[in-house]
């Protein structure tokens, strides 16, 4: 990719300012203020956007910074690149009521949606973070960030493990973990719906308990109660045959009466006439006739009445509170509570079935398992595969950045590692020099050749390399190195200085060079 042409229609202090960008080095010359950081600024905005920051940020962010100085509503620019073989130009307004991005394709006039992606598409995926951690460098700010870091280990993985660099490592993990943790909400979930289904079977098993029990307790009375009342009918039975038997060999079957009867009666009431004194021994004499009279019509009435069945005798012989519960219902009443407490019996024993069911291992929890298990075992891999890659990386990263550094030192340090976090040192004689024990001058030399090296590893198209006033701490002999390097090594730089020595080294070193005056006059 190179960038051809910066078009700031209000952009900071630039209004109406076009300017055009080469092959190879570009110089944009100007004086301190003169406006070297805006541009900076807009080819950043101009691919990634600028975003407002809110409440008492908003007053010193990007944004507000670089706002027009005059007709602050107008807040816009463009920007033409090529990239795959086309020229494009993206065209932003950033003012914060009208905010817009375009991409049209001037080759075959095609708009594109910058909201969907297709910049980034075209670009190569840059982002904003690599691009400020490789090929975009402000003013001392040459040390690399923490997204780079993380950026190599999601190359080294998906770079070795799939040939290219399109997959995403922490998509990938974070995806498995997601995975993961739905599996893990549906075990829960399934193990909570059979822990809720199993109280509500213990609890309807208790119920059906407490019912066997109270059965069980019912058919028990009941049937002791049918065998009391069986046992009472044989005996009032039997007794009452007897009393009959004993009356009638007192009183043959022919007589009504017994001749015996009356003259006992005759006696009694002729004994209570002399014996008690008048007039009342006739009163006596009268109530004990016709007390007499009355149990000897009595008799005399009893055969005339027809024979009665057993039943009916039984009947006759049965107390009140007996007659409200008869045999045949306690019969009735036995037969029904044993078929109920069969049923019962049967009920529970089901539950206890089901619930043992409940307690052995299911195969829908078996296959969460051995999901689970494949998940775990797939992000176990993935870790593995990224730190066994990383190290092959670190490697060839290590090595790279060592040679771009022995170019730029002169040949002063040619062994450079990088640890964990991208912290850096050098080799120097067999001893570890950490960056903190260097000159700036080298510190600066070492995160640039990391920068360029990074670049040559993580992104398969040329950018190109951005650096405002990059060069402060370098002395000539560095920079002349390090500008000998640029040349030889990439297709276009975009040199920030308010410095004339770079000038002067590329016309001794023989590099050609577009040279661009940046200055606004300050208002």
């Amino acid at each position: 990719m190179k960038i051809r042409e910066l078009r700031l229609q209000h952009f900071g202090k630039f209004t109406d300012r076009s300017i055009q960008i080469g092959d190879g080095i570009n110089i944009l010359y100007g004086e301190n203020e003169s406006g070297k950081s805006t541009l900076h600024t807009f080819i950043k905005g101009m691919f990634f956007g600028m975003e407002r920051g809110r409440g008492r940020a908003s007053v010193y962010d990007t944004f507000s910074v670089y706002e027009p100085w005059e007709n602050p509503n107008y807040y816009a620019g463009s920007l033409r690149f090529e990239s795959g073989g086309k020229m494009f130009r993206i065209d932003r307004n950033f003012d914060r009521y009208t905010k817009k991005a375009e991409l049209i394709c001037e080759d075959d006039g095609e708009k594109l949606s910058v909201e969907d992606g297709d910049l980034e598409m075209v670009i190569g995926g840059l982002n904003s973070g690599n691009y400020e951690n490789t090929i975009s460098i402000g003013q001392l700010k040459v040390e690399t960030g923490k997204p780079l870091a993380a950026e190599f280990k999601n190359y080294a993985t998906n770079y070795y493990a799939t040939g290219n660099s399109e997959m995403n490592l922490s998509k990938a993990l974070g995806h498995l973990k997601e995975k993961k943790q739905q599996l893990e909400r549906e075990v829960k979930d399934s193990m909570l719906r059979r822990q809720v289904q199993r109280e509500r079977m213990e609890q309807e098993a208790s119920y059906v308990w407490r019912d066997v029990h109270r059965l069980e307790e019912e058919y028990v009375r009941i049937t002791e109660e049918v065998r009391h009342r069986r046992e009472k009918d044989l005996a009032e039975g039997q007794e009452n045959t007897e009393n009959k038997r004993m009356i009638d060999e007192l009183r043959p079957d022919k007589w009504r009466i017994h001749p015996v009867e009356i003259i006992v009666f005759i006696g009694v009431i002729i004994l209570a006439f002399i014996m008690i004194a008048k007039p009342w021994n006739y009163l006596v004499a009268i109530i004990l006739f016709l007390i007499c009279g009355i149990y000897v019509w009595n008799r005399m009435k009893v055969g005339k009445q027809q024979e009665k069945t057993p039943p009916e005798i039984i009947l006759e012989e049965i107390t009140p509170e007996e007659e409200k519960i008869p045999r045949e219902k306690l019969l009735w009443e036995q037969a029904h509570v044993k078929e109920e407490l069969r049923e019962k019996q049967t009920q529970y024993s089901n539950l206890k079935e089901q619930l043992e069911e409940l307690d052995e291992i299911s195969g829908d929890y078996r296959e969460y398992d051995r999901r689970r298990s494949a998940l775990v075992m797939a992000m176990d891999k993935l870790n593995e595969l990224s730190a066994d890659m990383q190290r092959q990386l670190e490697e060839r990263l290590n090595g790279r950045t060592s040679e771009i550094l022995a170019d730029v030192t002169g040949g002063r340090y040619t062994k450079m590692l990088i640890e964990e976090g991208l912290h850096v040192s050098v080799l120097k004689d067999g001893r570890r020099i950490p960056a903190e024990n260097l000159s700036r001058g080298t510190v600066e030399q070492m995160y640039f050749a990391l920068r360029m090296a990074a670049s040559e590893l993580l992104y398969e198209e040329e950018y190109p390399v951005i650096l405002d006033d990059t060069f402060a701490y370098y002395d000539d002999v560095r920079l002349a190195n390090t500008l000998r390097w640029l040349g030889e090594h990439r297709k276009q730089v975009l040199l920030f200085t308010c410095q004339k020595r770079e000038e002067q080294q590329l016309k001794e070193l023989g590099i050609s060079f577009q040279k661009v005056n940046v200055n606004v006059s300050v208002h």
